[in-house]
Formats: C-alpha cells, sequence, structure tokens
C-alpha cells in the first residue's frame, strides 16, 4: 500500500515571519498549543540536525523572537499549530529567505471521507489561505504523495 505525505507549499510577496503567519492564523482559532502546555518548535543550524525542541505556552513570545532572529535566516525554523475546535493541526516550515513557508498536516491529519487514505486537502485550504492572505500570500500548490 506505501505510506502518504501532504504538504501545502505557500509563496509570500515577501518574506515573512513566523510571527506574522502565527498572528495571521490566531483569529481563526490556530493555536501553538499542540497539546495542554506544550509548543513545539524546531531551528535548524549549520549542523542541519532536525533537532526539535519543546516549550511552554508562556514562553511563545521569546519562542516566536527566537525563530524570527536574524540568525536563523539562512535556515529552516518550524513551528507546530493546532486547531482545537477542529482537533487537528500540523507544521509550519520557514525556509530560507522566509518567502516560502510549507504546512504539513501530521497532527491528527483530516482525512477524505468516503475516501480515508486521502489528506482532506480542501479543509486545510479553506482554514489557512484566507488567513495567510492578510500576510502577504502570493501563490499556494497542495499536494499528495503516495510513497
Amino acid at each position: 500500500m506505501g505510506s502518504r505525505d501532504a504538504d501545502i507549499d505557500f509563496t509570500f510577496f515577501d518574506p515573512t515571519t513566523v510571527r506574522a503567519v502565527f498572528d495571521a492564523l490566531t483569529p481563526a482559532g490556530w493555536s501553538a498549543e499542540e497539546a495542554p502546555g506544550c509548543v513545539r518548535y524546531l531551528i535548524n543550524d549549520a549542523a542541519d540536525l532536525y533537532d526539535w525542541s519543546a516549550g511552554t505556552p508562556e514562553r511563545l513570545d521569546e519562542l516566536l523572537t527566537e525563530l524570527d532572529s536574524p540568525a536563523h535566516l539562512p535556515y529552516v525554523v518550524c513551528l507546530n499549530i493546532y486547531a482545537p475546535r477542529a482537533r487537528t493541526g500540523g507544521t509550519l516550515m520557514f525556509h530560507p529567505g522566509r518567502t516560502e513557508v510549507s504546512f504539513s498536516p501530521v497532527i491528527d491529519r483530516r482525512r477524505i471521507p468516503g475516501a480515508p487514505e486521502f489528506t482532506d486537502l480542501a479543509w486545510y485550504l479553506h482554514a489557512l489561505v484566507p488567513c495567510l492572505v492578510t500576510a502577504g500570500l502570493k501563490a499556494y500548490e497542495a499536494r499528495e504523495i503516495r510513497w
């Protein structure tokens, strides 16, 4: 059968920040708290280790500042987000240069009713795109890949 991955790649007119994207999503109910008391994030560096870290919601402002540090612009940074009302979420991956941001629905992925082997990418687009337009969204590409 193989496994499946889904993602949505967002392109912004100008470089964006983790804070700008997060601030655009929070009014629609998205949160950085993927589990009670847990904020998960990643700051990649020259060692290219992709080591995830955990923080607390009380430190979120500090974490967003760290993720947006100019020292990290040449590297990938990630923040997990969660929509508690929809009980789903995923990873926002900010690529070097910060005009490209990917979203992978890896936390309690929503499936298409009647075709549960597929991700309901339309739901994620509907939940994310209108918010990101306010943050300078230029384009997106959504795909599901079977390995």
